[in-house]
């Protein structure tokens, strides 16, 4: 019995290394939850406080011809909804504050900082007329101290034993939502819906949505597809079963942080591609995670992208893009945002910073018109390609019928000269940011400054 064993624990062993080349085949008949408009989509998180001077809908909207033009399709917009003034919290050195996003007070109102409910649904409508789709933030875990909720249904929170309302984590400012009531679920389902009968939105961001049980998620993606498709994005990683039936799309946590230590050099960039094969074996092949090298939370509390990944920033851009998923784009990202924005008060985004518009039009109109790019199920397969300089080099091929995107990146700060392994390199093609052709053969050399980086596609 030892000897079989142990031979069967071989076999897997094999069968593990070869499974660890390449992402599995997407299968003929893996069909996605997803509108087919997301299949090749790009998102961008808008942070309506900060986005302008005014911080309003309507001043935002003079912005959709311009996002319309770097190539974005998905609006996703930071709750827009009234924020709660009871426990507040206050941010060091300031008297008052605006208050947290997601400390919701109505579920059904909007934010007058940001305008009024008729200036949501002119924005909305201006955005579909465009071409876009929308998503609001919505935060089912926790409302706000002072919504109605708590002081009309007490029991839809989560009590101690003497009754007191308890809050999750340390985020005093909100109160955590009991959900085994039957009645608070029908009424957060009920506020969802409202969204998108009355202003026409197109999915839901999920605030953690980890802390709030699966079998809710997946009743609530039944009710709001009576309404119209949806797009469901969760703020999560660690449970996949979120992406079963609720969800199309979650967090690329994971590879952030990897991504940042490599940037460090406290990380083997050999691990990037380990960790896209892990995503793959654990996610339902009808789903995707998000990749970024920033968003609200990361650049307010963590820092700036220009921090946490100093000259490589558009390197790893790259890798959001060039990987299996969708990628995001966080407002002023397209700018060189180079500070941490404030959370709780004003701090308006410096838009004169620097311009990587073009870089993000180049990537944007890649990930639209090759299918290799994709999202799951609809792109291809992802192989990692061995180079001769893999302590520095990320080669990886994505591969989709006749479409092929080669990317080679230098994730380091010396320059360095390398060749790829193996014949499937071999080929002519088109580097997407020169636009001259480039004809590869095996073992050819090729130099990279640092952080340097090529996007090849196959010239047919």
């Amino acid at each position: 019995m030892k000897t079989l064993t142990k031979s069967i624990l071989m076999l897997c062993c094999i069968s593990f290394l070869f499974s660890s080349c390449k992402t599995k085949p997407v299968a003929s008949d893996v069909k996605a939850n997803y509108p087919e408009w997301a299949k090749n989509a790009v998102i961008y998180e808008v942070n309506v406080r900060q986005y302008t001077p005014e911080g309003t809908f309507k001043a935002f909207e003079e912005s959709l011809p311009r996002l319309k033009e770097l190539g974005v399709d998905i609006l996703w917009f930071m709750p827009i909804h009234p924020i709660g003034i009871v426990d507040r919290k206050i941010p060091d050195g300031f008297k008052t504050s605006l208050g947290s996003y997601y400390s919701v007070k109505d579920y059904k109102g909007i934010n007058p900082e940001f305008g009024t409910e008729a200036d949501f649904k002119a924005l909305v409508t201006k955005a579909h007329e465009m071409g876009f789709k929308v998503l609001i933030d919505w935060v089912a875990n926790h409302s706000s101290r002072d919504n109605a909720w708590i002081t009309e249904h007490p029991d839809w929170y989560v009590q101690d034993s003497t009754g007191k309302i308890l809050a999750p984590f340390d985020w005093t400012d909100v109160a955590k939502l009991n959900y085994t009531n039957k009645d608070m679920r029908a009424a957060m389902v009920d506020a969802m819906k409202y969204w998108v009968s009355n202003c026409d939105i197109d999915g839901f961001r999920c605030d953690v949505a980890g802390e709030v049980p699966v079998d809710f998620w997946n009743d609530a993606r039944v009710e709001l597809e009576k309404v119209k498709p949806m797009f469901m994005l969760a703020e999560n990683e660690d449970h996949a079963d979120l992406c079963t039936k609720a969800f199309d799309a979650n967090y690329g946590w994971g590879m952030h942080s990897l991504m940042h230590q490599v940037a460090q050099g406290k990380d083997s960039v050999s691990k990037i591609a380990r960790q896209v094969i892990k995503m793959d074996s654990i996610l339902p092949k009808n789903a995707m995670q998000m990749n970024f090298i920033t968003n609200h939370d990361e650049n307010s509390w963590n820092g700036t992208a220009q921090e946490k990944f100093g000259a490589g920033e558009n390197a790893f851009a790259v890798l959001t893009y060039t990987m299996p998923g969708m990628p995001l784009i966080y407002s002023g990202q397209e700018a060189g945002l180079n500070k941490r924005l404030k959370f709780f008060t004003k701090d308006t985004i410096d838009w004169k910073v620097a311009d990587f518009a073009p870089f993000y039009k180049t990537l944007n109109g890649l990930k639209h018109s090759n299918e290799a790019l994709w999202n799951p199920p609809y792109g291809g397969t992802f192989e990692k390609i061995k180079n001769n300089e893999s302590a520095k080099v990320l080669s990886f091929i994505r591969v989709k019928g006749n479409a092929k995107v080669l990317v080679i990146a230098n994730l380091s700060a010396m320059p360095v000269t390398f060749f790829l392994k193996g014949d499937i390199v071999t080929g002519t093609y088109k580097d997407i940011f020169t636009g001259k052709e480039i004809t590869l053969a095996k073992k050819d050399n090729m130099s990279l400054d640092a952080w340097g980086y090529k996007v090849l596609e196959i010239k047919q």
